[in-house]
């Protein structure tokens, strides 16, 4: 793909973007079209989520300008997926007709584990899932079984998926969040967590002053996330709404052998030699990078381009992007992170490309699969403060469920 068209630059808020679309269509099965009742219809990562009516029509109506993955589920058919855009300016519905095939059982690898085991691989992955954090106190898992682990000790990875939906009560934001996971993966070595699956937020119900704490913690964690970063850039608003990027200029150190030989030489030894496995450690604690600072602060155009795909936009930047946000403090003290002395300590993001360049659309959320690593502030984040691609601050109708 080409870029070759300038960024653009918005001149309203997000919030008061043109008037919302809707999407129109029909479930049937692929084999007989017979119409299908009662099926799952949502926007993946949204709010946005319906079921189909007995004649299998479904209406998804209110949705906001973005790109989106319309997925329809139901039990012993495969999932339909289908990228849909809703422009800014939607003229008519967007009508898509969901032909489900009768599922073949997917065959996952069988692993025999003893309930122990479970036990200890479920509450790694949910301190890696859900996090660690106040929020995540506030985050249960209902139906915890739902979910298959398997440790792979040679590798140390711990890996997971589910075949239903995993059900999460969040009580620190007010969603329902149901997520079926593809798939999940820890690598112990490397510090790195990634995961993938369809998810559907639904708004809990709640008093007025319930709902004013959930959106005072929303707002919160909005503000200085990568979608608000995301947001900030495609409207030409980075700097007015507190973010500064700079190149991150990184190498690595030549003193510090890969972080793989060293976690090996640490588990050889720690056993049989002390004296061995202390000088290991001490290698592990060296910085693994030779890092400086290009200070001279980007515009949005510098990184940031529109593409020929309407409401699709690209990043793309030499070495790494130092992303600060300005109007918050990083409370956690992040190792690996670049922050020169005489720099404030101001909330720090590195964002890495695993690919020339990655995507975004009107939502701020990257669209383009595995392209990018985030480092600092925004890695903190794990589901428990993870909000729907749709949220705007402010949007919360508040108003006492129980009048």
């Amino acid at each position: 793909m080409r870029f070759c068209l300038p960024l653009l630059f918005l001149l309203l808020p997000f919030a008061l973007l043109a008037q919302t679309g809707s999407i129109t269509g029909k479930v049937a099965r692929l084999d007989t079209k017979t119409a299908l009742g009662k099926a799952s219809v949502f926007l993946s990562n949204s709010s946005y989520g319906t079921i189909s009516n007995d004649d299998g029509t479904f209406t998804l109506n209110g949705l906001k300008p973005g790109q989106y993955q319309l997925v329809v589920t139901m039990v012993g058919f495969e999932d339909f997926n289908q990228t849909v855009m809703i422009p800014r300016d939607p003229k008519e519905p967007i009508k898509v007709n969901a032909e489900l095939m009768p599922k073949v059982t997917e065959l996952h690898e069988v692993v025999i584990t003893d309930p122990a085991n479970w036990k200890q691989n479920y509450e790694k992955f949910v301190k890696l899932f859900l996090g660690e954090s106040n929020n995540a106190k506030k985050c249960k898992i209902l139906n915890p079984h739902e979910i298959s682990l398997v440790y792979r000790k040679s590798k140390q990875t711990l890996e997971g998926w589910s075949n239903d939906f995993i059900e999460i009560e969040n009580r620190a934001l007010g969603y329902k969040v149901k997520f079926m996971l593809k798939s999940f993966s820890y690598d112990e070595i490397n510090n790195i967590i990634s995961w993938e699956g369809k998810v559907l937020y639904t708004e809990m119900p709640g008093s007025a002053s319930q709902k004013k704490t959930w959106e005072a913690k929303r707002n919160d964690i909005y503000y200085g996330s990568n979608m608000h970063f995301f947001r900030s850039v495609q409207n030409a608003k980075m700097s007015e709404e507190g973010f500064v990027t700079m190149i991150l200029v990184r190498k690595s150190n030549p003193e510090r052998p890969p972080q793989e030989i060293i976690v090996k030489r640490i588990k050889q030894w720690e056993r049989i030699n002390t004296d061995s496995a202390n000088r290991w450690k001490q290698l592990y604690n060296l910085p693994k990078y030779e890092e400086s600072l290009q200070r001279q602060p980007l515009k949005e155009t510098d990184f940031a381009s529109a593409t020929n795909q309407p409401g699709i936009f690209a990043i793309s930047f030499p070495q790494y992007l130092y992303v600060m946000y300005t109007k918050k403090r990083e409370n956690m003290d992040f190792k690996d992170i670049y922050r020169p002395l005489d720099m404030p300590n101001y909330e720090t993001s590195i964002i890495t490309l695993y690919k020339p360049y990655a995507l975004f659309d009107m939502n701020g959320i990257i669209v383009s699969s595995q392209s990018t690593l985030f480092e600092g502030t925004w890695s903190k984040n794990k589901i428990a403060e993870l909000l729907p691609v749709d949220y705007v601050p402010g949007d919360m109708k508040i108003k006492d469920d129980h009048l």
